[in-house]
Formats: structure tokens, C-alpha cells, sequence
């Protein structure tokens, strides 16, 4: 007798999305066949040798390994040890029918997540797997918080550097004005009065980096989407932005008008204010600064070319890594903390949008990012 109650009854599997994926190396396709049955849930991907393996993980989106030892062109502890220098959170399975020690201290040295022997049990196969996925989780959680303690680590030691020399320059010359040193008449005590206080603006200006990058770091990484007008926001950035100390330097303002659009506004400002700021930072006492906002089909450009120092090929490709910063003179003293390019390229990036710089030495630099329009 039918039952009627299936007939039109959804295939759940087909229409739930996978959330993992399992690569499947063996050079058997009766073995990879059987696991892709059995592995229902998971998106499953099939290479027959460690060579493929590696072309296919290589594209990304791969969650864990599932792979025999004995294969043409490339052996499974071969591929382990490749797909670990690559990525070693990665986990992966070494199925195998050898119960041999060798094999096994190999896997281990190799830092197999689990081993699973041949013939397969396919209950035991799917459990497997799924006890990977959760050290892979664990140990991409005890990878983060190692990276976070380094990074803390980094940036106590690089605020430490940077507040060093302002504070000492402070500390030594209330000590001497304490002591007498100087006379208020000589042309020399107006001189180190206007260094102290050019010291501590500087110390302002580094507290209020630090706030700013601390609502940066803390500020959990999502959108938060309002309606926002970029020219404005690019306008009343560099009303900002601009310092004072070198007047000799020239603002062209060229801004399309574009419609309003959904952006995250702190993100955005935080992102177009690390740009200007380094466009006026890194010129001379003279020269030009160029802020463009350009309407493109289904996005925006904001481009800021400076005249200044430029920055050499060497250093152009670090220049968004953390704590990195560009010193032509070799000085050691460059203002900031290196973070404001890192963080401007994330914010960035959680737009869908990118960031460029395109620079030469002596002759400038150009920035531009770009950003899909999300209209209102």
C-alpha cells in the first residue's frame, strides 16, 4: 500500500545547506564512493592521490581530511605533513590498513587528529569525523587566543617604546625648569618650551590613537549599517584630520555626488581617516594633496594621492601588516602604532569592499579603495 504522507515529503538532505566539508584521498574509487555515502550532512570532495589532494585544499574551503597512506605520486603522510606547513589547524584522518608502528609514529609525528583502519566502519566513520571537527574547533580557538596573547604582547611593548621618549623629554625638562636651569630671558628656554609642549600634544595624540584603536580592536568584528552620505563623511574626516603644522601643504577636493548609502559609519570614517592622515603625514612642508569620491556602476571609489615621501618597493608589500610601519629616514620615531592600515584594510574588507596603494619612491603615493554600492 502507498503511503500517501511521503509522496511529496522534501528531500531534507538535498535542501540542507553543508556547513563542513571532507576531502576524501584514495586512490580507490570504490573506498571514496562508500564515504562519500556514508559521510550524509557534509559536502564531500574526492582526489585519488596526495597531488590532487593538495590542488583541490589549496582552493580553500576544505574542513577536514580523510586519507589513505598507501597512494601513487604522493603517500597520505606526505600529504599530512604538507596540508600541516600549510595550514596547521587543519584536521585530518589517515585511514589505513596497516597496523604497522612505523605507519603509526609516522601519522603521529605528522600530528594526525585520528586514525580509522580498513576495512571501514562506516558508523564508526561518520563519528570520526565529527570528533575532528571539534578538535579542529579547539584547536583553532587555543591558535587564536596564542595569537591574541602575542599580539597584546607586541602592542604593550610598542606603546611602551612610543610613550618612552615623549615622557622622558617632559620629565627632564621640568626637572631642569625645578632646578633653576633655565632663564625665561634666554632665546634657549623658549626653544625646549616649545619642544616640551610639542612632546606632550604628541603624547595627547597618542592616547587618543590608543582609544581609538581599543574601539577598533573590542569592536566584535560585524556591520553595523546605517544610512550615510560619504562626501560628507569624507569632508567633515579631513576638516579633522589636517594638521596644523605644515600650512604649505595643498587640499584638492574632487567629490561626485552620490546617492545615500548603507555603511557602517565608524568603520568607514576610521578607514578614510587612517588614509588622509598618512597622505598628510608622510608629504613635505609643500606640496598637494588630492581627495577624490568617484560614482562608478555598482560601486565607489575614494582615492587620496599625496606628493610625498613614497614608499619603496620592499615596503609596499607589508605596509598592511600589523604594527609595520613605513620610515624613510630610518629614524625610528615615526608617529603611530602601525595599526591604522591594518585595521583601515579590515573594515574595508567587511565592506566586500578592497584598498590599493600604489606608490613610488620620491614621487608619492595613491590609495584607493573601493567599496559595492549598498544603496539606501
Amino acid at each position: 500500500m502507498l503511503d500517501i504522507s511521503q509522496q511529496n515529503k522534501p528531500d531534507l538532505d538535498m535542501e540542507r545547506p553543508y556547513s563542513k566539508s571532507v576531502l576524501v584521498v584514495d586512490d580507490e574509487a570504490i573506498i571514496r564512493a562508500l564515504c562519500n555515502k556514508a559521510l550524509k550532512g557534509y559536502r564531500v570532495l574526492e582526489a585519488a592521490n596526495g597531488e590532487e589532494a593538495l590542488q583541490i585544499f589549496e582552493k580553500g574551503e576544505v574542513d577536514v581530511i580523510l586519507t589513505d597512506v598507501m597512494m601513487p605520486k604522493m603517500g597520505g603522510i606526505e600529504l599530512l605533513k604538507r596540508l600541516k606547513e600549510i595550514e596547521p589547524t587543519v584536521a585530518v584522518i589517515v585511514m589505513t590498513a596497516f597496523a604497522e608502528k612505523d605507519v603509526i609514529l609516522n601519522a603521529l609525528k605528522g600530528d594526525a587528529d585520528d586514525f580509522i583502519t580498513k576495512p571501514l566502519n562506516l558508523l564508526q566513520l561518520k563519528t570520526v569525523v565529527d570528533k575532528a571537527l571539534v578538535k579542529k574547533a579547539l584547536k583553532a580557538e587555543i591558535a587564536n587566543l596564542k595569537s591574541m596573547d602575542q599580539f597584546k604582547s607586541n602592542f604593550l611593548s610598542l606603546i611602551s617604546h612610543k610613550f618612552r621618549t615623549p615622557i622622558t623629554a617632559i620629565s627632564l625638562f621640568l626637572q631642569n625648569l625645578a632646578k633653576g636651569v633655565y632663564d625665561p630671558e634666554d632665546p634657549m628656554y623658549q626653544k625646549y618650551l616649545r619642544l616640551t609642549y610639542d612632546e606632550a600634544c604628541y603624547l595627547e595624540r597618542l592616547v587618543g590613537d590608543l582609544l581609538e584603536f581599543s574601539g577598533a580592536i573590542n569592536d566584535g568584528g560585524g556591520l553595523k549599517l546605517e544610512p550615510c552620505s560619504p562626501a560628507d563623511i569624507i569632508g567633515k574626516t579631513l576638516q579633522a584630520t589636517r594638521p596644523a603644522g605644515k600650512p604649505g601643504v595643498t587640499i584638492d577636493i574632487d567629490l561626485d555626488p552620490l546617492p545615500v548609502v548603507l555603511l557602517d559609519r565608524n568603520k568607514f570614517i576610521f578607514a578614510i581617516k587612517q588614509v588622509i592622515e598618512n597622505a598628510f603625514k608622510f608629504s613635505a612642508e609643500t606640496g598637494r594633496v588630492t581627495i577624490s569620491l568617484k560614482l562608478r556602476e555598482e560601486f565607489f571609489n575614494v582615492i587620496v594621492e599625496d606628493e610625498g615621501v613614497g614608499i619603496s618597493r620592499e615596503d609596499l608589500p607589508k605596509v598592511f601588516e600589523k604594527f609595520y610601519q613605513v620610515d624613510p629616514a630610518n629614524s625610528g620615531q615615526v608617529h603611530g602604532f602601525g595599526l591604522g592600515l591594518y585595521y583601515a584594510k579590515e573594515f574595508i574588507r567587511l565592506h566586500d569592499g578592497t584598498i590599493t596603494i600604489d606608490s613610488d619612491q620620491a614621487r608619492g603615493t595613491r590609495v584607493t579603495i573601493t567599496i559595492p554600492l549598498r544603496r539606501a
